[in-house]
């Protein structure tokens, strides 16, 4: 790291003590930016990196809830709104055990480059709680989106803060939440949630975004290479919404996905993973993935297996932070495996990142691959704003120039900054000059 950067590291690391996986994003977009600073000195004169570190503002608050059984329940709510200057606070809200300050910090802290890196008038921020979806009634996960929506809508509006889903927040989640919404304001504001189903203002394709967008840019990554999907031979990780559809985009466009996975272990099927059995499982059973093989009796299924030992030429990490170590990351290299695209946010490890540097892997970070559901999101609340409805055709087509811009910035800024092919690189440099010229212009705030 740049000498000028570490008094501020120092400073943002004694501020969030503990902090553990807000501080490791942090590094990383860090690391990249001695060059940054050499070309605009005023960007040290105004503190804009610790202004860049330091939320605009942190909520957490008391989501008290009851079950079935009539016992009351308390989980924690949090929304960290981090930066506005491009637009209004837009990221998703995650439901899960892990959720804690420091993780929502990193997201929301990635969210603002990723949503920077669209071209989209999107600012960053992240929210959700410790609460788990998974195991609970239909009626409890409503009456707990009911308490955590009766804090969170005093917050957010479709100006101020456009929160979407993520890990267990789906499209029930989301209805939830946005039937409180509007019981509690009294106004039909559609575009203050995103996400949504068809039927009261959603947008067509936002399901499939994430992972849709994720194989579009590892389109692009391949052309680079002068090579296609075309008969490749690809992993991913995970088995949610991300996963499922970026499974079906590598099989639409020629690739074959043979193993995926969850918490438990990874499912191989050397035939290529049946998407509708997939789908089955995960979409209608809500089971485990080793239900997969009992479908598929060919496929095989491995207890706490490390998928990133499957030889392949594209590896596409969908399940969560930290997932790919640098271990794996030299296991892969080593396999002959040529693309490493992140469809969950920060799932490589610095050790993994610096192993993918040193070889001559295609690594794209989540901020840039991973950015087509915010992008799509953006195209939901274009609809809302303007009572409008579009095809599959027409928003899927915008998604995949969204991505195929977001690939060629950041290798055209890569190449302006001395790194050229190095995506990291490319995408934390492009994202934080936007967001930094922005704050400029807008002065101390």
């Amino acid at each position: 790291m740049d000498e000028k950067l570490e008094p501020a590291l120092h400073n943002i690391q004694q501020r969030n003590i503990g902090e553990t996986e807000f501080i490791q994003a942090v590094k990383e977009v860090l690391h990249c930016m001695g060059p940054v600073l050499s070309k605009y000195p005023e960007f040290t004169e105004q503190k804009i990196i610790e202004r860049i570190c330091e939320p605009e503002r942190q909520i957490i608050f008391r989501v008290p809830w009851q079950d079935d059984r009539g016992e009351v329940q308390i989980n924690r709510g949090f929304r960290v709104q981090f930066n506005s200057v491009l637009g209004p606070y837009k990221g998703g809200l995650r439901f899960h055990p892990s959720v804690n300050l420091s993780i929502i910090k990193f997201l929301g802290f990635e969210q603002i480059f990723k949503n920077a890196l669209t071209g989209m008038p999107i600012g960053g921020a992240k929210g959700g709680s410790d609460f788990d979806p998974k195991g609970h009634s239909d009626n409890e996960v409503m009456r707990f989106c009911q308490s955590f929506m009766m804090e969170l809508n005093r917050h957010i509006g479709e100006y101020t803060d456009v929160p979407a889903g993520d890990i267990g927040v789906g499209k029930r989640e989301i209805g939830y939440l946005f039937g409180q919404y509007k019981r509690i304001r009294n106004r039909y504001e559609s575009g203050v949630l995103t996400g949504k189903g068809l039927s009261y203002g959603g947008a067509l394709v936002r399901t499939e975004a994430t992972g849709y967008g994720l194989v579009y840019f590892v389109r692009e990554m391949l052309a680079a290479r002068r090579d296609t999907l075309e008969g490749k031979t690809c992993v991913v990780s995970g088995a949610g919404n991300v996963a499922i559809y970026a499974i079906e985009k590598v099989t639409q466009l020629g690739g074959r996905v043979v193993a995926c996975s969850d918490s438990d272990g990874v499912i191989y099927d050397d035939r290529g993973i049946d998407l509708d059995t997939l789908k089955q499982v995960k979409e209608v059973d809500r089971s485990r993935i080793h239900r997969y093989c009992e479908l598929q009796k060919h496929a095989r299924y491995r207890e706490n297996g490390n998928i990133w030992q499957i030889k392949c030429d594209v590896a596409l990490p969908c399940a969560t932070q930290n997932e790919l170590t640098g271990k794996d990351a030299a296991t892969l290299v080593n396999n002959g495996c040529i693309v490493v695209a992140e469809g969950a946010n920060m799932p490589t490890t610095p050790e993994g990142i610096e192993v993918f540097g040193e070889s001559k892997i295609s690594y794209a970070p989540g901020k840039a691959a991973n950015a087509g559901g915010v992008a799509t999101s953006a195209l939901e609340m274009q609809q809302n704003a303007s009572r409008d409805a579009w095809t599959f055709e027409f928003t899927e087509h915008k998604l995949a120039q969204i991505m195929k811009d977001i690939h060629d910035r950041c290798l055209e800024t890569a190449d302006e900054f001395g790194v050229p092919g190095n995506y990291a690189r490319g995408a934390n440099i492009a994202g934080f000059v936007s967001v930094a010229k922005a704050m400029e212009s807008l002065g101390l705030i």
